[in-house]
């Protein structure tokens, strides 16, 4: 029973031992080696002994840490196929199309520049005839904001042909706004008076002036009339376009202006009751 129980521990014992070796290897091999010293070539114990190879107190050479490899990003093709998101030089061949010389001259933009404001460029769902077809066309719905006359004008584009299939107008609709309409809109809550408490909130907040729409972090959100709901000057909101924004300092607090709201049709600021 004793000679039993010695072989055992001997077991346990030598167990131990490889379980500690081998952890000592992990070590080396999972630190970067550079963990542990400075940038500069400093001395810190992991850093050193992982990056040169050193020996632990048994005397055994550890291993080195691989040297990491990224992974290049695959090259985006020029077009795309099938159900693919549209490719860089698709959505660029798409716009080129899609704003025609009449389009261009006849509207404008939320800054009340010559053409209209661009929207979006989304794939277009597949025709009814086509949901199952393999080698059916690929399609692109370009949408704009026409500011001259509160139209939103959507046209399509098929990428095999290089045409406009159809061109679609409407009144009254309002889709989610662009990263440009929010950036105008807060220029104007910005230069209006109604923005002082936005501005004395900034300066609170960071000691400096508030005078451009970079210095914040903002969201925003289509605002529409509601009867009875808002001073008579906001009554057209939702056949023009107007905004309600959610400013934030960057790195900092969010800033109340849910009470104002920005007419870009009109380009003026009015404040709810």
């Amino acid at each position: 029973m004793r000679k039993i129980v010695r072989r055992h521990l001997g077991k346990v014992v030598a167990g131990t031992g490889i379980a500690v070796a081998g952890t000592a290897v992990m070590i080396a091999v999972t630190l970067p080696g550079s963990a542990g010293a400075d940038e500069s070539g400093g001395t810190g114990t992991a850093g050193s002994t992982a990056s040169t190879g050193g020996t632990g107190q048994s005397g055994q050479q550890q291993a080195a840490a691989p040297p990491g490899a990224v992974e290049q990003v695959p090259a985006e093709g020029e077009k795309g196929t099938g159900r693919d998101p549209l490719t860089d030089g698709e959505t660029a061949r798409v716009e080129r199309i899609a704003l025609n010389r009449q389009l261009l001259e006849s509207s404008e933009n939320v800054e009340g520049k010559r053409g209209p404001q661009r929207i979006g460029i989304d794939l277009a769902e597949p025709e009814a005839a086509e949901v199952d077809d393999p080698n059916a066309p690929r399609r692109a719905d370009v949408s704009y904001y026409d500011y001259k006359d509160d139209t939103l004008v959507t046209r399509t584009v098929n990428l095999d042909t290089g045409k406009v299939e159809r061109t679609g107008t409407q009144h009254g609709v309002q889709p989610p706004l662009s990263r440009a309409e929010t950036a105008e809109a807060t220029a104007l809550l910005i230069a209006d008076p109604l923005g002082a408490g936005l501005k004395a909130d900034y300066k609170d907040a960071t000691g400096t002036e508030l005078t451009s729409p970079d210095q914040l972090l903002v969201t925003s959100m289509v605002y529409r009339a509601t009867p009875g709901a808002q001073p008579a000057v906001l009554d057209t909101c939702g056949e023009h376009r107007c905004v309600r924004l959610f400013p934030k300092v960057r790195n900092g607090s969010w800033i109340d202006a849910r009470s104002l709201v920005i007419d870009l049709s009109a380009r003026k600021v009015a404040k709810l009751g």
